[in-house]
């Protein structure tokens, strides 16, 4: 465990990623504490549907990431579909940079905003998908020493994501999906440093550049 405490936990998966997102977060506790941040490739012009079926399966607050919103323990904030999700020091910002990796939100992207932010505080997590999205990001995180986390391939729909991390980052923790919730559940949170103050946690967040 990292002395003093993680800040903030990110997730990202593709190709049958909602139903490895909904066992995950469905095995955290109820006092799960520690802001939980998911980039998952969707088109474009989605719906707001991926926000009601992670609420369907866990206590925690989920929402849609708006510009510069404060990020807040006790949340799941999801990266909106056409932006990049940069992960900065107390808030998120979006961006509408070049697409990476063919994936605009890119999970390297925002695992790389995450370690350079927080470094040894961050956990990045790479679930199911179909390309190679994330392997740099995830290899970022570790040498920032953060935690690094792979679901097994061998219980992925989709393994490639997770093979292509593995081989940038050997040393990742590789764990089945109802066992990564069970990590993220025994892990020290730096509560004081992610509390926003009081006064931020009704404040309306600026719109979408």
């Amino acid at each position: 465990m990292k002395a003093g405490g993680y800040e903030i936990v990110v997730v990202g998966t593709s190709w049958g990623g909602l139903a490895a997102l909904r066992t995950l977060i469905a095995g955290l506790p109820r006092d799960f504490t520690l802001p939980i941040a998911v980039v998952q490739h969707r088109h474009k012009d989605s719906d707001r549907l991926l926000v009601t079926l992670l609420q369907e399966r866990t206590p925690l607050t989920v929402c849609e990431v708006e510009d510069k919103q404060p990020i807040l323990p006790g949340f799941l904030f999801v990266a909106p579909p056409d932006y990049h999700l940069l992960v900065e020091q107390g808030h998120f910002s979006l961006s509408i940079d070049a697409p990476v990796r063919y994936s605009r939100p890119s999970i390297d992207v925002a695992f790389t905003s995450a370690a350079d932010s927080y470094g040894p505080r961050a956990v990045g997590i790479v679930l199911t998908g179909a390309n190679a999205d994330g392997a740099e990001g995830l290899s970022r995180i570790a040498e920032r020493g953060g935690l690094a986390v792979v679901q097994s391939p061998s219980t992925a729909e989709s393994p490639t994501m997770p093979r292509a991390a593995l081989e940038a980052v050997p040393a990742a923790r590789v764990l089945p999906i109802t066992a990564i919730a069970d990590l993220l559940a025994t892990l020290p949170a730096a509560a004081a440093r992610t509390r926003a103050p009081a006064e931020r946690l009704g404040a309306a967040p600026e719109p979408r550049p």
